[in-house]
């Protein structure tokens, strides 16, 4: 059984057990949160639209940290202009504790 869920602007394909970055969410740690469900499989039969939204895809969130950092340098030539960027991307880190088919 797997679930397509929606959050933080993108989708992922979860199973049970699963544990995985999204955007950061605005959830305290070891809490519970539940993720808007898109599509819904299990075995041949699959729910989409109205059905899927009968699902309920419970997970916990495990922790909030940064994602790598990443340096951004941008430059015209011949002008001596120069910027220099960083940016690491917030994360939080969830573990699927339950798919139901509603």
């Amino acid at each position: 059984m797997y679930a397509i869920v929606k959050t933080g602007g993108k989708q992922y394909k979860v199973t049970e057990g699963l544990v995985f970055e999204t955007e950061l969410l605005d959830a305290e740690v070891n809490s519970a949160v539940e993720l808007e469900v898109v599509l819904a499989a299990d075995g041949d039969k699959v729910l989409t639209g109205a059905e899927a939204a009968n699902c309920k895809v419970t997970a916990t969130v495990v922790e909030h940290g940064k994602g790598k950092k990443i340096n951004i340098f941008t430059y015209k030539a011949k002008k001596n202009v120069r910027h220099r960027q960083g940016h690491r991307q917030p994360y939080t880190k969830l573990k699927v504790t339950g798919i139901t088919l509603g």
